[in-house]
């Protein structure tokens, strides 16, 4: 049982689940704003009061295809949102530290060990280097 607890309490298992209910909710604030806000401007041009009445029916079944159109508009709402809230600034922020990194230190010629960029001496090989 105690190891159920540390797992339950590592970090990472509580920012998950912080995840999933931060995006549940945003999830059904995106799902509003596409049924009862977007949906119906956009069909304000079409002269239907929202897509999710579009239907086709097929003998006694009803192909509710407007729901659909709400579900996939939703959708690449909630994409964009992550896509430019979360996925890109942590591409850009992950892309600065790694040339900062970078930045800081080189490989040596003959011993191919990391060694500091202002070095003119190897520390490991002690073979002298070009500084840069």
């Amino acid at each position: 049982m105690s190891g159920f607890k540390k797992f339950l309490m590592q970090g990472n298992v509580i920012e998950l689940a912080v995840a999933v209910v931060i995006g549940a909710a945003f999830t059904a604030v995106v799902n509003s704003f596409v049924a009862d806000l977007l949906t119906p401007l956009i069909s304000a041009f079409g002269g239907l009061p929202d897509f999710s009445s579009l239907k086709v029916t097929i003998g006694q079944s009803n192909f509710m295809y407007g729901r659909f159109i709400n579900a996939i508009v939703s959708f690449l709402i909630v994409a964009a949102a992550v896509y430019f809230l979360v996925v890109k600034p942590y591409t850009h922020l992950k892309e600065r530290r790694s040339a900062a990194q970078e930045a800081t230190h080189r490989e040596c010629p003959e011993c191919l060990s990391e060694i500091p960029m202002a070095a003119r001496r190897c520390a490991f090989c002690a073979s002298e280097v070009a500084s840069h």
